[in-house]
């Protein structure tokens, strides 16, 4: 295993509710745009006892415009129809072609999700139920399926190095970029397509989220995600899917590649303290945190950016706040830069993490910290600087990425500016 190899990113690609290409998702990022919106839906109107009235759902989104065939997308869940896109967008920037400039055998696919395919495990229930289990679709299972997204991929664009699905909650898209960080590092591939995907916006996944007491009730859009402010009541659900081109630096640099950053640091542990309550002292999470910059060889002295997890709960940003704070010591912490996007896009699951790194590399290549929108009364308890209500230009020498996950996951990623 050589560990000095160098992994870069080479290639974006995004599908959200604030834009599903990388240039307007970038423009409603640093605009303070929100993503959130009345809820709707999928099998029509606000079912009974639904009582969520708003997320933050993709629109007008045509498999075909993104490459898929109508083929592809028939045979395909909506989450994994989004891998596909995301993928292919990409592929596309890194200026990789399979069996030319990259050998496919070199090439892998980690795409992550947190849930799989819900929308078609729900219409098969109700299938099963209305006109028995002899007329479930044959399609069932490999449409539904955790690790199908990524498998789609590989299919779609000939990837076969490793193929690997990181199933974490809410953790699931920075494990799969760091895991796929660590595999290219080894020499395992010369380049993986790394991200997350999810579409679980349904009434099943809404019910039991709101059972859990997680979600905000809240009906105007623009109030219903706070991250770090006092009056935050709770994640509103989100959809879409990020994807990263990880590619080794020497490869990368020979082909005459853009390198928008470098990735350089992972790491990740676990609460083992609650199947959804973080640990309160924020310390696990703080580990993983540390991890990762140490890591990438993160210095006092540097400009960092943090693209928080943030979900607008109010023991999450509570616990996270103190998490910063260890792992980088109460003046560093104070340093930094925060902010939470999810108050723009709302809260991803599996594909949040992906997201966010995206983000992370829009901020370091643009120098443009993204805000974190609708803070306006900061919750003591999360007294560090966010970046409220609009972005912040500003030179960045390193961005960190957290995402943190129902069953204690914790995962971090730090990436910098290309030297």
């Amino acid at each position: 295993m050589n560990t000095d190899r160098r992994v870069v990113v080479t290639g974006l690609g995004v599908i959200s509710s604030i834009g599903s290409d990388v240039e307007s998702f970038r423009d409603s990022l640093f605009a303070g745009r929100c993503g959130i919106s009345r809820l709707e839906l999928p099998d029509g109107p606000d079912a009974e006892g639904i009582r969520v009235r708003v997320a933050s759902q993709v629109k007008d989104f045509v498999p075909a415009s993104f490459g898929l065939t109508p083929q592809e997308a028939r045979k395909s869940d909506r989450f994994s129809q989004f891998a596909v896109a995301a993928s292919l967008q990409a592929l596309q920037s890194s200026g990789l072609r399979v069996g030319e400039n990259i050998d496919p055998e070199m090439l892998g696919v980690y795409m992550a999700t947190g849930i799989g395919g819900l929308e078609t495990f729900v219409r098969q229930t109700k299938n099963m139920v209305e006109n028995g289990s002899g007329m479930i679709s044959p399609l069932f299972i490999p449409m539904m399926i955790a690790n199908i997204g990524g498998a789609n991929v590989a299919i779609k664009v000939g990837a076969q190095g490793p193929c690997l699905t990181a199933v974490s909650a809410c953790a699931s898209g920075t494990n799969s970029i760091g895991e796929a960080f660590l595999a290219v590092k080894r020499g395992d591939a010369d380049a993986i397509i790394a991200g997350g995907s999810e579409a679980a916006v349904s009434e099943l996944a809404i019910g039991g989220f709101q059972s859990a007491r997680a979600l905000s009730l809240e009906e105007d859009p623009l109030k219903a995600c706070l991250p770090f402010d006092m009056r935050r009541s709770g994640f509103v659900m989100g959809e879409g899917a990020g994807a990263l081109m990880l590619e080794e630096y020497e490869h990368a640099v020979a082909r005459g590649a853009r390198i928008y950053a470098e990735i350089c640091g992972y790491g990740n542990t676990c609460d083992a303290h609650h199947v959804t309550a973080p640990a309160p002292d924020g310390k696990p999470a703080s580990r993983a945190m540390r991890r990762a910059l140490d890591q990438a060889g993160y210095r006092d002295d540097e400009t960092l950016y943090i693209n928080a997890h943030g979900t607008g709960t109010h023991l999450n940003d509570k616990s996270e706040t103190l998490a910063i704070k260890l792992a980088l010591g109460e003046e560093q912490a104070r340093r930094a830069v925060i902010s939470s996007t999810k108050s723009m896009t709302g809260h991803m699951l599996g594909a949040a993490g992906a997201v966010e790194a995206v983000a992370c590399v829009l901020a370091l290549e643009y120098g443009t910290v993204p805000p974190t929108i609708g803070l306006a009364e900061p919750d003591p308890e999360c007294d560090l600087d966010y970046v409220p209500g609009v972005a912040r230009r500003m030179d960045i020498d390193v961005a960190m990425s957290d995402s943190l996950g129902f069953g204690g996951h914790n995962a971090a990623i730090v990436l910098r500016r290309t030297r």
